[in-house]
């Protein structure tokens, strides 16, 4: 396949991934396949690292659960998790590891390629090394933001907030805006809630935090000098 992007495909039922295979095979990807979680460890470790893993959740020798966090102690290769379960302590579980996205079963393969050409695409354009904003610096595949270089041990809401600012760098934000966009429409609890993840986020920036200021009776502002 030449230079073709390669992907694991790690499910223990033949017929996920002979589906999962066939479709991302049309869609020029090169792919290696795993029948066990042992298998998905070796292959997910292995030089050189697949660009990406569709991982699922309940497989023999070692879940992947397992799977997955062995991964991250190593590499920060893209991993979508795949499964039958679909309860939000189930993703919540998955995201705490590291997984970058969730598809539960039956899922339809259209949306899985599309899913993975987004990750690949978003993974291409980021350069953890390369300021974005000032000092900061973000890897948005392994959801982790940089000051200087060092890794910020920031919560989700607290990540999803800065990039957020980021994205809206130089832009006055009011709280219901923030709330909207970090929050998502369906949440409709205390604007306050807003003050205080900025004054935490602030403080975890350090020098950085500086640059988020607050704008008299409206909100909040990136400001990149």
């Amino acid at each position: 396949m030449g230079n073709a992007m390669r992907i694991l495909v790690a499910d223990d039922e033949d017929r996920i991934r002979k589906l999962v295979g066939d479709f991302l095979s049309r869609s020029g990807y090169e792919i290696i396949e795993a029948e066990d979680g042992g298998e998905a460890l070796r292959l997910a470790t292995a030089d050189p690292v697949p660009d990406l893993i569709i991982l699922d959740v309940m497989m023999p020798v070692l879940d992947g659960w397992t799977v997955l966090s062995e991964i991250r102690r190593q590499n920060n290769v893209p991993v979508i998790l795949l499964t039958a379960k679909g309860t939000e302590n189930d993703q919540l579980g998955g995201f705490r590891l590291g997984a970058d996205d969730y598809i539960t079963k039956p899922f339809s393969p259209s949306l899985l390629v599309a899913r993975v050409e987004a990750l690949l695409k978003r993974g291409s354009r980021v350069n953890e090394n390369e300021p974005i904003c000032g000092d900061i610096s973000i890897d948005e595949v392994a959801h982790v933001a940089y000051v200087k270089g060092k890794p910020l041990e920031l919560t989700p809401k607290e990540y999803n907030l800065l990039l957020y600012f980021i994205e809206n760098r130089g832009v006055a934000l009011s709280r219901e805006k923030i709330l909207n966009g970090v929050w998502n429409y369906d949440y409709f609890g205390d604007l306050r809630t807003v003050d205080t993840h900025v004054k935490q986020l602030r403080s975890k920036l350090g020098e950085a935090g500086n640059m988020i200021v607050t704008v008299r009776g409206v909100g909040y502002r990136l400001e990149v000098k």
